[in-house]
């Protein structure tokens, strides 16, 4: 069986997330763009220039990793203002330039990751990546912030196996993500146990670890990712380190974010099929 995280396979199912989101987009009419979403002042016109903003400065952190490092030190102490400029910035375009914008640099930065040797290590905003990894992130954040326009658009995307990514992800990143938040991680293994969108099941950790978390994989990522409350998900947790995890995961680098308040369960929309073939103009 091939490696789910081999570089190609993470870079062919990138290019499918990207391609997936895009279809959601695509038909929409201009004054579409502005919906809002759920992550506070952002519209739909901010999703996809974050996307495009952050997609192009993976590409700078590839190709020119010196230029990504000065890049990052002038934006030190102030990096939420730094991400928020880049997305403020994009959303100002007409929807069609920034459609343009963000179908180019991921294009860009797909190329130069598919041209680089499987070990060599990039700097990011958290720990060095690889290019798997970085593949990985870029696929990561692009399903997680097509959530928050699906949302926006009363559209319910069927899960694909493509979310074992985001789950491998947000199990390497526990510790990073109890640091993030100023804990201690935890001295002992926890178990991740999920039911994958197609019934069977993605386990990470060692089969003796006495704590674990466990449940759909759709919710699991949601939550770490930060687009679910763990209340609004069907996730839950056995020993206290584990149930702490659930309190603090994210599969993102950076300062963690305000998440989700309890209570907002997935919207009652139209549901696209497994392979998202329609637009979200389509769907309705």
């Amino acid at each position: 069986m091939a490696d789910p995280q081999s570089v190609r396979i993470v870079l062919d199912d990138l290019r499918a997330e990207n391609d997936a989101l895009d279809r959601l987009v695509a038909g929409l009419a201009p004054a579409r763009w502005h919906t809002a979403t759920p992550a506070e002042g952002w519209t739909i016109a901010h999703q996809i220039a974050h996307l495009a903003w952050t997609d192009l400065r993976a590409l700078l952190a590839v190709s020119d990793p010196d230029g990504f490092a000065v890049e990052l030190g002038e934006a030190a102490g102030g990096l939420d203002t730094y991400v928020e400029d880049g997305a403020l910035a994009g959303a100002q375009l007409p929807p069609d330039a920034l459609l343009e914008q963000w179908r180019a640099g991921r294009a860009r930065l797909w190329t130069e990751l598919d041209e680089q040797p499987a070990d060599v290590r990039f700097p990011w905003y958290g720990p060095p990546m690889s290019t798997a990894s970085m593949a990985t992130g870029r696929l990561m954040e692009t399903w997680a912030h097509g959530e928050d326009i699906a949302d926006a658009l009363g559209v319910r995307r069927a899960p694909t196996a493509r979310l074992r990514h985001v789950a491998r992800i947000a199990f390497r990143a526990r510790d990073y993500a109890f640091a993030a938040h100023r804990q201690p991680a935890p001295a002992e293994p926890i178990r991740l146990e999920l039911t994958a969108p197609d019934g069977s099941s993605w386990i990470y950790g060692p089969l003796g670890a006495t704590q674990r978390v466990y449940g759909p994989a759709l919710d699991f990522c949601l939550l770490a990712v930060q687009r679910r409350h763990r209340d609004d998900t069907a996730v839950r947790a056995e020993g206290p380190d584990a149930d702490q995890w659930l309190s603090v995961a994210q599969a993102f680098a950076g300062p963690p974010g305000k998440g989700r308040p309890p209570g907002k369960a997935r919207p009652s929309g139209q549901q696209l099929g497994g392979a998202d073939e329609r637009s979200a103009g389509e769907a309705r």
